[in-house]
């Protein structure tokens, strides 16, 4: 059964039901196209046609298999005429209602072989399927847009999807060219659940005056490595968009504090600024273009005498080179003298409690984020009592090579301390759950969402005894549970066992698997 899908419905032909008619016309498919809306499909087949016109101009294949491929697409007016079809994929509105009569309409007109596929990115799959006479073939089948070029796709069986429904689903995604990334049916499935920490703890530093959207953004870019920052990106996607995903998983998750969304999100909607399409969100824009401000004038300053926290051996060993590098004077004893602009290097802890566990001055202390090192992009954090002199001479310390440096205002875990340990504490949480293997999740997030790594691999990366650490002690600090570490990220971490595998090998069926999906 699992290659004998062939003729493939889309109802639906936005820019989702486009891109998977694209797809799956490119794969040999023969794709019955419908949509509700006259003329729709007829806009859908001329924009795919288009595209392949550009194909051939660009050489990626002749004339003769772009009329071959455009011939794959038929126009079907009545949901009748998919009757033939082995699968059927709706795209139509995100509402459960409006799925669910769709379902029964062509329950009424499909083989009992058929495949009813939603490609629904936030509502229950079970629920969808409840509505249906045999909800044991529904099953959700979620591409990312645009779809020809986010190689993956979620798999998502309902409570009562039948074996070789996702059997036949996961060989058709692969047909496609895709990743194909088997999630449970829970909310935000795998890649949406998944990327809740990096805007929601982006939204958490500014909502506490931590930064700026640019500083923020400067800092996930150019230290953490990520593609866009939280603020581009809410901007890019639209805000009414990301702040209904937040609230709905929040919501779906009863209120779990993980994924709390930001009542400044909800202030900066209601006020229309949403981001590109509004002209104005995070950024303003001009003619489409985003508007930056050029970063602070780096400080002048005389060099001091420099003393290094002794709490982190390598960050001292990497500060130390720094401070000689400059030609500044560097202190070696236990402790600083008078006049010693004090560096500390902590993970979690604000400047202020870094300073004040190990009896410093505040007024000499500035903290510097060394969870990434000092090869990109450097972060200095100050605490309320810092004397200019000492932040300007910081500053300009750690600038004196050349490589740009952040100035932020006191925060347990900086910027991308932050960001990072909930970003892996929700991936723990994730495996935890069972939702997806290790490494279907860090494959999926690395495609669907552009994080550098997955969050579990992530957690290896910068140390997952470090990320536990980070967390403990933004928790201990705030008191507040969304910071509390995941039980997989714990147990492992303390027992110096890897974040990626359950613990056991890896069985040969998740093995194959991922073989045949990259």
């Amino acid at each position: 059964m699992k290659d004998s899908i062939n003729i493939i419905g889309i109802v639906g032909t936005g820019a989702m039901g486009r891109g998977i008619a694209q797809v799956a016309a490119e794969a040999g498919g023969r794709v019955k196209l419908n949509d509700s809306r006259e003329g729709a499909v007829g806009e859908a087949k001329n924009f795919i046609g288009a595209l392949w016109a550009r194909g051939v101009e660009k050489r990626r294949f002749d004339q003769a298999h772009a009329e071959t491929l455009g011939e794959r697409l038929e126009e079907a007016p009545e949901l009748a005429d998919m009757a033939d079809c082995d699968l059927v994929i709706e795209a139509i509105a995100e509402r459960v209602d409006a799925k669910q009569q769709l379902f029964r309409q062509l329950e009424d007109v499909i083989a009992p072989h058929a495949i009813l596929a939603t490609n629904t990115s936030s509502l229950s799959v079970s629920e969808v399927a409840s509505a249906c006479e045999r909800p044991e073939r529904v099953i959700g089948f979620h591409f990312f847009n645009p779809v020809p070029l986010m190689k993956i796709v979620e798999v998502i069986p309902g409570m009562r999807t039948a074996a070789w429904v996702v059997e036949a689903t996961e060989a058709l995604g692969k047909r496609f060219g895709h990743f194909t990334a088997r999630t449970t049916d829970t909310p935000g499935f795998l890649v949406n659940h998944a990327g809740r920490a990096f805007g929601t703890e982006a939204l958490r530093l500014l909502g506490e005056g931590v930064a700026d959207p640019e500083t923020i953004d400067r800092l996930l870019t150019d230290q953490g490595g990520f593609r866009m920052g939280a603020f581009a990106l809410f901007d890019l996607i639209g805000l009414d968009v990301s702040n209904a995903v937040m609230e709905s998983v929040y919501h779906q998750y009863y209120q779990e504090p993980r994924y709390r969304p930001s009542a400044l999100a909800r202030q900066r909607l209601v006020a229309g600024l949403l981001g590109r399409k509004s002209g104005e969100g995070f950024y303003r824009y001009a003619r489409g273009q985003r508007q930056e401000s050029e970063e602070p004038a780096v400080p002048s300053a005389s060099p001091m005498p420099v003393w290094i926290s002794g709490d982190d051996a390598e960050a001292r060993r990497l500060l130390s080179q720094l401070v000689e590098a400059a030609g500044w004077p560097l202190e070696r004893g236990a402790g600083p003298s008078e006049a010693a602009l004090c560096l500390l290097t902590p993970y979690g802890e604000d400047a202020t409690d870094s300073a004040l566990r190990q009896q410093l001055d505040p007024a000499r202390c500035v903290a510097i984020d060394m969870l990434a090192g000092l090869q990109t992009r450097r972060c200095l954090m100050s605490n309320p009592a810092t004397r200019r002199d000492v932040h300007d001479a910081a500053h300009a310390l750690l600038a004196a090579d050349g490589t740009p440096v952040s100035a932020i205002r006191d925060s347990g875990g900086f910027v991308l301390q932050r960001v990072v340990a909930c970003i892996v504490n929700v991936g723990a949480d994730i495996a935890q759950q069972g939702i997806a293997e290790p490494v279907i999740l860090d494959r999926a997030v690395e495609l669907g969402l552009g994080y550098p790594r997955g969050p579990l691999a992530m957690g290896e990366h910068y140390g997952a005894r470090r990320i536990l650490t980070i967390l403990e002690n933004l928790q201990a600090a705030t008191g507040d549970p969304r910071y509390r570490p995941s039980s997989w990220l714990r147990r492992r971490a303390r027992l110096g066992l890897p974040l990626t595998s359950q613990g056991l090998t890896l069985s040969s069926s998740v093995a194959s698997h991922l073989a045949t999906s990259q």
